[in-house]
C-alpha cells in the first residue's frame, strides 16, 4: 500500500516530533524549509497529500491549491494523539475524494462505490476487475498473462492457469454489453493494454 504524503513547510519543530515517531505513522512526512522550495519541487503529487503550514503563512494559499489539502492548526495546543487523529481524518477524506472520480479513457471509475460510468450508464465492477483496469491503465504498456498473474493474483510466472484470460474476457464482455465498447481493453501478441 502506498503511503500518503504529509508535507511540513517551515515547521521544523513539528517535523522533528513526527520524525521521532515515523515508524508508527500511517503516512510519509516530507519537510520543506519554506514555501518557495515546496513550490519549486518537481516531485509533488498533491492528489493524495496533505500540507501543514505554520499559522500565518500565506504564499501557498494563493496558488490555487484547494483548502482540502491543508490542515488548519489554529486550535493549538493539541495533544499528539489528537493531532495525529486530525491528520489521519484529513488524509482519509482526501483519499475518499480522490478515489471517487478516476478518469480512464472517457470513463469515470469510482473506487468507493466500485462503479464504472460513461454517458449516463453505470456498471458495477468487482474488486479484481477494478485492479485489472487500474493496473492496465497505470502501466501504459502491454502486459502479458504472466505479468498480470504475478501483479494482480500473486501467482508464480510459470504457473499454468487461465484465470487472467477468463477475467479479461468477462470484463471485456461486461463493458461491451453495457457501453457497446469492444475496444476498452485491447489485446496484442505481447499482452493486454488500455490505450
Amino acid at each position: 500500500m502506498i503511503k500518503q504524503n504529509v508535507f511540513i513547510i517551515n515547521y521544523n519543530s513539528l517535523y522533528e516530533i513526527l520524525e521521532e515517531i515515523k515508524e508508527n505513522l500511517s503516512f510519509k512526512i516530507i519537510k520543506y524549509e519554506n514555501e518557495e522550495k515546496f513550490l519549486k519541487s518537481s516531485s509533488l503529487d498533491m492528489t493524495n497529500s496533505l500540507i501543514i503550514l505554520r499559522p500565518g503563512q500565506k504564499l501557498l494559499l494563493n496558488q490555487n491549491i484547494s483548502d482540502n489539502f491543508f490542515l488548519n492548526l489554529s486550535d493549538l495546543p493539541l495533544s499528539i494523539n489528537k493531532f495525529l487523529e486530525l491528520i489521519n481524518i484529513k488524509l482519509i477524506k482526501i483519499k475518499f475524494n480522490h478515489q471517487s472520480k478516476i478518469n480512464i479513457r472517457g470513463y469515470e471509475l469510482n473506487l468507493n462505490s466500485k462503479f464504472f460510468f460513461k454517458d449516463g450508464l453505470s456498471l458495477k465492477l468487482t474488486e479484481k476487475e477494478i485492479e485489472i483496469i487500474l493496473y492496465l491503465n497505470d502501466a501504459k504498456t502491454k502486459h502479458d498473462v504472466s505479468s498480470l498473474q504475478k501483479n494482480i493474483w500473486g501467482y508464480a510466472p510459470n504457473m499454468e492457469t487461465h484465470t487472467v484470460e477468463t477475467h479479461i474476457y468477462r470484463l471485456r464482455k461486461k463493458i461491451s454489453n453495457k457501453f457497446n465498447d469492444k475496444n476498452f481493453i485491447l489485446s496484442h501478441q505481447s499482452g493486454y493494454f488500455i490505450e
